[in-house]
C-alpha cells in the first residue's frame, strides 16, 4: 500500500483532515513552522502548495498567496530542502501540490527524484494530462510517492473507470467545477458521485475544493469519503495577521475541523 493512503485508512476519525498551505507564504520560516503546528493540531496529512504564476485551479486566495512568495524568489529547490529539514519531525506525512509545466521544467525524472529526496510522500498535479500520466504514475511507484488523481463533477463515466484503474491508491475528488477558494456550501451532488465511485472501486476517496468552515467539515464529513483538504481557509488565517497570530490561528482552526470528524 502507498504511503498516504496507508495513513488515511488508519485515521481513528470518521475521515482524515488534509490541511492545505502554500510553501514560501508569507515566507518559507512560517511555513516550516506551519508544518509542524498542523502536524502537532490534528492534520492528518499536508498538502503543502509550490507557488506557481498560471495556477489554474487555484482560487484568489491561494493565487495571491503564490504572487507573493514568487515575489520573494521562493522556488522549487528551497522548498523541498525545507521540506527535507522537517518532514522527520512530523507525524504527517506531506504530499507536494504542483503544476505540471514546472514539472517538465525541471525534468520529470530529475523532479520526481527530487521530491523522493525531500521525504515527501505524495504528488498532486490538477493538470497532469490523463493521456500522459501513465509514465508519471510508474516513476512515482518506483520512488514509492503516491500521485493522486482528480476526478470532478463533470467526468465522464469512461473517464472515472479510467482514473480509477490507474489510481494508486488514493483518488481526489473534486467538490465542484472552477477553482479552489471559499464556498458557502457543498452540493450533497457530490455525496452521490462519492457512492458511485465507492460502488466501483475500494481505493480512498479524498474531497477538496470549497470546504471553508467547520460546518462544512462536519457535514461532509458523514460523506463516502476517506478525506477532506481544507485549503483557502487556512491561507486565508495565515494572511491576516501577523505571523505569530496567524500560525495560532490555523492551529486553533485545525483543532476544531479535527474535533468535529472525529
Amino acid at each position: 500500500m502507498f504511503p498516504i493512503s496507508q495513513v488515511i485508512r488508519k485515521v481513528n476519525s470518521r475521515c482524515a483532515l488534509i490541511p492545505f498551505i502554500t510553501a514560501g507564504y508569507p515566507n518559507l520560516q512560517t511555513t516550516k513552522e506551519a508544518l509542524l503546528m498542523l502536524d502537532h493540531n490534528g492534520a492528518d496529512v499536508i498538502e503543502l502548495g509550490i507557488p506557481y504564476a498560471d495556477a489554474l485551479a487555484d482560487g484568489p486566495i491561494i493565487q495571491e498567496s503564490s504572487r507573493v512568495a514568487l515575489g520573494q524568489g521562493v522556488y522549487t529547490d528551497q522548498i523541498l530542502n525545507m521540506v527535507k529539514s522537517v518532514y522527520n519531525r512530523l507525524n504527517s506525512p506531506i504530499v507536494i501540490f504542483t503544476y505540471y509545466n514546472p514539472i517538465l521544467a525541471q525534468g520529470i525524472v530529475n523532479f520526481v527524484t527530487k521530491v523522493s529526496a525531500s521525504g515527501a510522500k505524495g504528488l498532486i498535479i490538477p493538470d497532469l494530462p490523463l493521456e500522459e500520466a501513465d509514465y508519471m504514475i510508474e516513476l512515482c511507484k518506483n520512488y514509492k510517492i503516491e500521485l493522486i488523481l482528480f476526478i470532478s463533477p463533470t467526468s465522464s463515466e469512461a473517464r472515472i473507470e479510467s482514473i480509477i484503474s490507474k489510481s494508486l491508491g488514493c483518488i481526489y475528488l473534486v467538490s465542484r467545477t472552477g477553482v479552489t477558494g471559499l464556498s458557502n456550501e457543498i452540493s450533497n451532488q457530490v455525496d452521490q458521485l462519492a457512492i458511485k465511485i465507492k460502488q466501483k472501486t475500494d481505493k480512498l476517496i479524498i474531497l477538496g475544493f470549497g470546504i471553508s468552515n467547520v460546518n462544512h467539515a462536519k457535514d461532509v464529513s458523514e460523506w463516502k469519503i476517506d478525506g477532506i483538504v481544507i485549503g483557502s481557509a487556512f491561507v486565508k488565517l495565515i494572511s491576516e495577521c501577523n505571523k505569530d497570530m496567524g500560525l495560532e490561528k490555523i492551529s486553533s482552526f485545525c483543532k476544531q475541523v479535527k474535533k468535529v470528524i472525529t
